[in-house]
């Protein structure tokens, strides 16, 4: 039998939709199928088991996110130019999938630090020094360049990351969550730029 790229493409997409966009990290092959609209024997076919598939859609996963940050922060952008588009991205990305972000922190605390290493060269390093040299320039808060960017993650990531317990306990329906969480982007940038 020629395996179809197509109906392996849809298992992956919708295996990833589950795990990541509706947070069911243990989702069965059969669930997976079920979604998919196939029977559970392609999945198996495609992937052999569950375990392959999910190691194969959050690789993948990670790598769409390396991509796109790298988009940003290697990118010749002035500071604020990056700083915007880290916001947007970070907010709409997280807002797609919120839970490939627990699950990159869960993967990260676990066995990773070969992840870290590279991430921390390519990606945070120059950032550091971009946010450093902003404050050298008097354009922002002066702290610990560190401090700006937990933050920074912070005033992006948690809002999504919690957004189940701040709707519940706000009583925010889901339509009004995701207009705040697209306004969250200007009101974020503001707080690092206010009046500027």
């Amino acid at each position: 039998m020629v395996k179809d790229k197509g109906t392996e493409q849809l298992i992956k997409d919708t295996a990833k939709k589950i795990f990541f966009a509706e947070g069911k990290l243990h989702a069965t092959t059969q669930d997976i199928a079920d979604a998919a609209g196939v029977n559970r024997t392609l999945v198996h076919y495609y992937f052999r088991s569950r375990k392959i598939l999910f190691e194969q859609v959050a690789e993948e996963a990670l790598e769409e996110l390396r991509q796109i940050m790298s988009s940003i922060f290697i990118g010749k952008l002035s500071f604020k130019e990056k700083l915007k588009k880290l916001i947007s991205v970070f907010i709409d990305e997280t807002s797609a999938l919120p839970y490939r972000e627990l699950f990159l922190i869960t993967e990260t605390n676990r066995h990773n630090q070969g992840l870290e290493d590279q991430v921390h060269d390519t990606h945070v390093k120059p950032f550091l020094a971009d946010i450093k040299e902003e404050m050298d320039k008097g354009n922002i808060t002066v702290m610990d360049p560190r401090q700006f960017m937990i933050n920074l993650f912070s005033l992006m990531a948690y809002p999504l990351l919690a957004s189940t317990l701040s709707k519940g306990f706000m009583r925010i329906s889901d339509h009004e969550y995701i207009q705040m969480m697209k306004q969250r982007k200007q009101l974020i940038f503001e707080m690092i730029y206010p009046n500027k």
